[in-house]
């Protein structure tokens, strides 16, 4: 390489050399974040059931292979993956259990063999063994912790992408705030540059980003989150029915829905930022298979802000579960035979989002 500074003297050599390679990785970043193919794809639940003391293959479990070939087979490009921080740490700053470890690893290498990436999502709701974060001994320093160990697990992977704790509740926005922007500088410091997903509080819903809270709303505070790689994106969730919980068995509230995520697209276009939809569903029922739609369909055309969606949620062990999309002896359930055509390919290649609109 040519040191075209070579007239320089060496100090000033030395604080060219040092700022340049400070500021590179903002570039890369800021290129990679512009040519990152579409997430579209589902969670896939079980490593997340059975308590945080339950016995592997009784109480939880991961992803068959048969899952993972099912939602390749369908075009996806991504899954959701819910595990239990316990498991994975069974004491607040202590080492990770081992065999945890080995079934998160084999589960991510077997989903990107398929061509699959994966969302990590530590599935625990601000809580840590039925402490809230920000009690006893959950503190941001803990949570710091935890994903200063995990980082660097998979910091060589692209597929693989860090989404800081699944729907934070029962916690205020500034207290999460804290924690968050803790986490993300831990991970920094491992030297990974893994896409972090950085959900808000009250459950991450759309229908709640501007909602008053002590210290500031998600939208007054996480304006000002920062990411010393600038690859980072706001994971949000959204549900269609009375009460967005994703717990009834109609969605008359679709159209709510849509104005939330509308609301939230204008706000992070205002301040630059990328989002993704971790959560929404449905069940058969025909006003949810609409709604359902009507939520992918509007997230696929707002490709410059959001990175794509993951629907709730398959995993082989939901049995009857209204909003299950697990195949049924080989047959798709109706939830995913409407999301699938919202599952676009171009010439064979999945399409890229998170392009600025000309």
């Amino acid at each position: 390489m040519i040191n075209r500074f070579a007239n320089y003297p060496k100090t000033i050599q030395n604080i060219i050399f040092a700022a340049l390679f400070l500021v590179m990785p903002l570039f890369l970043s800021d290129a990679s974040a512009k040519e990152r193919i579409c997430l579209r794809g589902v969670n896939i639940a079980g490593a997340e059931f059975g308590g945080y003391e339950g016995e592997y293959g009784k109480a939880y479990i991961y992803p068959s292979d048969a899952t993972l070939a099912w939602a390749a087979s369908k075009k996806m490009t991504a899954i959701r993956l819910p595990f239990r921080w316990e498991r994975l740490q069974p004491e607040l700053f202590g080492p990770f259990d081992q065999a945890e470890l080995s079934r998160l690893h084999d589960t991510v290498s077997r989903a990107t063999e398929l061509g699959l990436s994966v969302v990590l999502d530590p599935h625990n709701f601000a809580e840590y063994r039925g402490v809230k974060l920000g009690r006893g001994d959950f503190t941001t320093g803990a949570f710091a912790d935890f994903w200063q160990k995990l980082a660097p697990e998979f910091s060589d992977d692209t597929h693989v992408i860090y989404l800081l704790m699944n729907e934070p509740e029962g916690v205020t926005a500034a207290t999460w705030f804290e924690a968050a922007q803790a986490a993300i500088n831990a991970i920094r410091r491992t030297g990974a540059d893994n896409l972090i997903l950085v959900p808000g509080t009250i459950w991450t819903g759309a229908s709640h980003w501007f909602e008053g809270q002590p210290g500031g709303s998600n939208a007054e505070l996480f304006k000002d989150i920062s990411d010393p790689m600038d690859n980072f994106a706001f994971e949000i969730h959204q549900y269609l029915d009375a009460d967005f919980s994703g717990t009834n068995a109609t969605c008359p509230r679709t159209g709510d829905a849509i104005s939330a995520l509308k609301a939230v697209t204008d706000w992070m276009r205002l301040h630059g930022f990328q989002g993704y939809l971790g959560e929404f569903g449905g069940t058969s029922l025909p006003d949810c298979l609409e709604g359902i739609s009507e939520v992918a369909a509007f997230i696929n055309e707002e490709d410059d802000i959001w990175l794509g969606w993951a629907a709730w949620a398959a995993g082989d062990w939901w049995g009857n579960y209204p909003l299950s999309l697990q195949p049924n002896n080989g047959v798709d359930k109706p939830q995913m035979d409407v999301l699938e055509a919202h599952i676009p390919t171009t010439n064979g290649t999945a399409p890229v989002c998170g392009t600025p609109a000309n």
